[in-house]
């Protein structure tokens, strides 16, 4: 499971990239900008889901601080 949440938050922080990327080139690449923080979110809400489904699953345990 941790694999798999690091995995996500690495796809999260690339596909942030590709926005930076693309909103630097310019005004033609708009679409491109709104298509990479479109799947950043989704990809935010889909890892928020998972963490709360696996929670009460029992799959993963919290800990405190």
């Amino acid at each position: 499971m941790k694999i798999f949440v690091i995995l996500a938050l690495g796809a999260i922080i690339i596909s942030m990239g590709q926005a930076l990327f693309a909103m630097s080139g310019g005004p033609t690449t708009s679409t491109k900008m709104v298509r990479a923080l479109t799947v950043r979110v989704a990809l935010s809400v889909g890892l928020f889901l998972l963490l709360l489904l696996s929670w009460q699953l029992g799959w993963i345990e919290p800990h405190g601080m």
